[in-house]
């Protein structure tokens, strides 16, 4: 991951963490948490990872001691007053939090887990519940900012449950964040996250149109950008990803396949609480055009290819 020196960190009394999840947020998360002076414990379904990472991040001579990982949720978690965990979807959630070899059984009462996969508002209440039944705090607390904001430790993280377990662990998290934000009960968090979601959706076609028709109209599109990004258009979208659509260039970090997940999640939401969202479905489906031109490691952005 690139160099975290510039990053600052919030003074919290140094604590034993455990990440579950090293992908391409949660390896450069649990790195934050790290070089912040935490005790952090990691587990990864390939542990080659998990290897790497803490080669990079051996934690010696830590208030707490040395970082580590272990080779199932359960042992990772292992005296850890808080769990973050990344990982892919609602069943990758599952399989790492319940069973006999899931967090949820090695978890010590009344510590905390955070969840910061982009999951169903579901699947939250679900395991905030079995957690609660447990004796253990359970956070849903998904992020926006992308890989570049997992790396710079700049995510802003949407969270849902109680108040007192945010409060505990805001001061951990804001290791990897800018803003660590609780929006209200189990589930509130993806729910918000759903909504970030919706805004990139329509934002990214509504760019994709104004370059592909700047560009058939014979406009400087990079000039333009420069003009509009001025003015009432600007986003940030427009701003980072703008000059990189007109350089078609498609490999920033959150990929097709990914925001095409994320919207199902929303578009499953919205059946169950009667949104309409014509827009978003709309999206979805040129996200499935890009998809079948063999784009589904593409970013976002390549929405513009289905264009041209």
């Amino acid at each position: 991951m690139p160099s975290t020196n510039s990053k600052t960190y919030e003074t919290s009394s140094p604590a034993r963490v455990a990440f579950l999840g090293l992908g391409v947020m949660g390896y450069p998360m649990a790195g934050h948490l790290a070089l912040a002076g935490h005790q952090v414990t990691v587990y990864n379904r390939t542990a080659t990872k998990s290897t790497a990472w803490c080669a990079e991040f051996p934690g010696a001579g830590t208030a707490t001691g040395a970082n580590a990982q272990a080779a199932t949720p359960r042992l990772a978690v292992h005296n850890a007053d808080i769990v973050f965990c990344c990982v892919g979807n609602d069943d990758d959630l599952r399989s790492v939090t319940t069973g006999p070899d899931g967090a949820f059984a090695g978890m010590k009462s009344g510590a905390i887990f955070v969840d910061h996969t982009t999951a169903s508002a579901s699947v939250a209440r679900e395991l905030s519940t079995l957690a609660r039944h447990q004796g253990l705090h359970f956070v849903d607390a998904p992020v926006s900012g992308g890989q570049a904001g997992a790396q710079n430790g700049l995510l802003t993280v949407m969270c849902g449950g109680d108040s007192a377990a945010f409060e505990a662990a805001r001061p951990i998290g804001m290791a990897f964040s800018r803003a660590f934000t609780l929006l209200g009960d189990s589930g509130a968090g993806q729910l918000a996250k759903m909504v970030n979601q919706i805004c990139i959706a329509g934002l990214v076609q509504g760019l994709s149109e104004a370059i592909a028709f700047g560009q058939q109209a014979g406009l400087d599109m990079n000039q333009v950008l420069d003009v509009i990004g001025k003015g009432a258009a600007q986003s940030w979208q427009l701003d980072n990803r703008g000059k990189t659509m007109v350089a078609d260039k498609f490999d920033f970090g959150f990929a097709v396949d990914w925001m095409r997940k994320d919207l199902g999640l929303v578009l499953d939401e919205a059946k169950r609480n009667g949104a309409r969202l014509p827009v978003t479905a709309l999206v979805d489906q040129f996200y499935a055009d890009v998809q079948h031109m063999g784009g589904n490691r593409w970013d976002t952005s390549s929405l513009i290819k289905r264009l041209k």
